[in-house]
């Protein structure tokens, strides 16, 4: 990975910031993406220091907020000369519906949309790299729930758990579609991961009893960030996976998912909601 540029959204805290911990010690450049810009200066001290590695870098942006995403990315095209890895980490549970910036449901506008709209916008950097990878971290919360077309913000009934389901499956739908426009052989994969049930602070923004109950279960059954961020780093950095496009992975194994993600027509559905829902439609 040494002199490749990888991207971690999310890295601030958990399995992203254990994702880039690793990218760093690898010797790569790294680029972390935060909101909260004390957070994230010291964040990047604490990986410098642990890796050696002085090429860990801050972008601060709020990615459930569209504008910020896109100066987000007019940032690192003006910078970059091309961008090998670009790791979707960030992600959360919000168990009362709040509305972002842009008036959309938080939940399906950083998990989701977010993903969709920095991918598209920093696909030509991808593009400009001999293998650009994109890993989508996901879960296995995926499985049970469909995308409820008519009301995909829940507008009508708001379940903060199965929105974040939702979201979780539209990641996988997002991937298998992005894999299947990128094209077999290209120069471009896209991937998507169940990191396990990690003891993260996931959950943690909730008051009262949803967030106790968050952390209470994460320290009795939950694995370590440090073990949550190792297939995501194996989709980032590992060459038993170049050129593998389009799939689902748990514990660094390719698995199948469930049949909701691999229906291509809600697929092929969420992608025109989702550029309606940014105003971005990906380039060809």
């Amino acid at each position: 990975m040494r002199g490749r540029i990888c991207l971690v959204t999310g890295a601030t805290d958990g399995i992203g910031w254990m994702t880039a911990r690793a990218l760093a010690r690898d010797g790569a450049r790294v680029i972390v993406v935060g909101r909260n810009s004390g957070k994230g200066e010291r964040c990047v001290a604490a990986l410098r220091a642990e890796t050696g590695n002085d090429a860990v870098e801050l972008e601060i942006a709020d990615l459930a907020a569209q504008a910020e995403i896109r100066a987000l990315a007019g940032r690192l095209a003006g910078t970059l000369p091309r961008l090998d890895v670009l790791v979707n980490n960030v992600g959360a549970w919000f168990h009362r519906r709040v509305e972002s910036p842009d008036g959309i449901e938080m939940t399906w506008a950083l998990n989701h949309l977010g993903y969709f709209l920095l991918t598209g916008l920093a696909l030509d950097l991808l593009r400009a790299a001999d293998a650009g990878r994109i890993v989508n971290v996901a879960s296995r919360a995926h499985v049970g729930p469909q995308v409820d077309f008519d009301d995909p913000e829940g507008k009508r009934r708001y379940a903060g758990w199965r929105a974040y389901q939702q979201s979780k499956l539209a990641n996988l739908l997002f991937t298998y579609r992005l894999a299947e426009r990128l094209g077999s052989g290209g120069r471009v994969t896209a991937n998507c991961l169940h990191p396990g049930f990690v003891a993260s602070r996931f959950g943690h923004n909730n008051r009262g009893l949803p967030g106790l109950v968050a952390m209470a279960t994460q320290r009795l059954f939950a694995i370590s960030d440090e073990k949550g961020a190792v297939t995501s780093h194996y989709l980032a950095a590992d060459e038993a996976v170049a050129g593998v496009s389009g799939r689902y992975f748990v514990k660094c194994r390719a698995v199948e998912s469930s049949p909701a993600s691999r229906d291509r027509e809600a697929q092929a559905r969420l992608w025109e909601m989702s550029e309606e829902m940014t105003g971005f439609r990906y380039p060809d």
